[in-house]
């Protein structure tokens, strides 16, 4: 198929907006399946990064037509380095020549994860729209935009009882809203759990509530929430024994260490929230916390106290650093990850030191 090619439904380039990792991951199988024939996967199939790829480089390979492959599909990550500061006229041009006479025999796919976009639109915060304004307004003149949203609890509810209905089991309404409340609509983690869930109920007519709690909640309240609460209460080595739990009892084992990053920047986020919003009970926290963002209720008064244990927003801003820049060397592919999370832990759980007068100063006439 022609990617280019007039008449047809297909564009020479695609964004994927979004850092739903569930739904680019199946975008990205659906794109494979589609264009890649397995027997030309390693001739077709080309993965690059902009952190160490340009794009003229990238460019000129989907230009260049493929001897052994009769298409090729290209996926370009970390997008944001486009949008990083200083001018990039050169690489929009390149972009726009390119665009303006496509290879057909190629595609290309933009993971744009650096946007976050909320399951309503509404509640996307200013620096995500002002990114995806961006977006749209430079690839999003060539190519096709892709919204992956976060998925709303109501549609992950209605995904996990057609699977199980596809994997021959029913599961009851109860227990698939407790098993989306659990793991907080995060899909990727409700994937995993309910394929573990029509595993221990295989030969049964049904997926009940107390099967639910026995697999999912019990492992949830072992290992994120104790994690953190090591972490908060600067407890540095039972805080490392439960991250060596945590890697040990994936499945993925350490190339899992992406998703317990995002969860732990989404738990650091939900306490930030629950200390500016100066939240004290459950009750509270439902309002501060909007749908898709909520911990199971479970964790509910455990996040409230592991929270007030920092004295600061600073503090926990501070935290969103570390990982953000943990995130960054994970993604650089380090020779080791564990050693990039045990060092992570180890300065989560420290007391942050000291700013000097002048810094303190700075940072006082900045927050005004």
């Amino acid at each position: 198929m022609d990617a280019g090619s007039k008449g047809s439904a297909i564009r020479a380039g695609y964004v994927l907006a979004g850092d739903e990792l569930f739904l680019q991951e199946r975008c990205r199988a659906a794109i494979i399946k589609a264009f890649v024939p397995p027997d030309f996967k390693e001739f077709c199939l080309s993965d690059f990064d902009l952190s160490t790829t340009p794009i003229f480089d990238i460019l000129d390979r989907a230009q260049t037509p493929s001897l052994m492959a009769p298409f090729q599909v290209i996926f370009v990550r970390n997008v944001r380095n486009l949008y990083t500061r200083g001018a990039k006229k050169d690489e929009f041009a390149a972009l726009a020549r390119y665009f303006q006479s496509p290879n057909p025999q190629a595609l290309i796919v933009f993971v744009a994860d650096f946007i976050r976009i909320p399951s309503d639109a509404r509640r996307i915060e200013m620096d995500d729209k002002n990114k995806y304004e961006r977006l749209t307004e430079t690839l999003g003149e060539h190519c096709g935009m892709v919204e992956l949203a976060r998925v709303s609890e109501d549609d992950a509810m209605r995904w996990v009882s057609a699977t199980a209905g596809e994997g021959g089991n029913r599961i009851d309404p109860d227990a698939a809203r407790e098993l989306v409340d659990a793991l907080g609509a995060d899909m990727m983690m409700i994937a995993a759990e309910l394929e573990k869930l029509l595993l221990f109920t295989w030969g049964r007519e049904k997926i009940t509530l107390g099967d639910v709690e026995t697999m999912v909640l019990g492992a949830k309240q072992r290992s994120l929430y104790e994690l953190t609460d090591a972490i908060s209460a600067r407890n540095k080595v039972k805080a490392i024994a439960l991250l060596h739990g945590l890697l040990n009892s994936s499945e993925a084992g350490e190339d899992a260490a992406i998703g317990h990053l995002y969860m732990l920047a989404r738990t650091f986020r939900q306490m930030l929230v629950i200390l500016e919003k100066n939240v004290r009970d459950q009750r509270a926290i439902w309002q501060a916390l909007w749908q898709g963002f909520r911990m199971p209720p479970f964790a509910a008064d455990d996040l409230i106290r592991q929270a007030r244990r920092y004295k600061s927003r600073r503090e926990l801003t501070r935290a969103l650093r570390l990982i953000a820049r943990a995130d960054l060397e994970l993604r650089s592919s380090p020779p080791d990850k564990r050693l990039v999370l045990e060092r992570l832990v180890l300065d989560l759980a420290s007391e942050p030191k000291p700013l000097s007068p002048w810094s303190a100063s700075q940072l006082s006439l900045s927050e005004q």
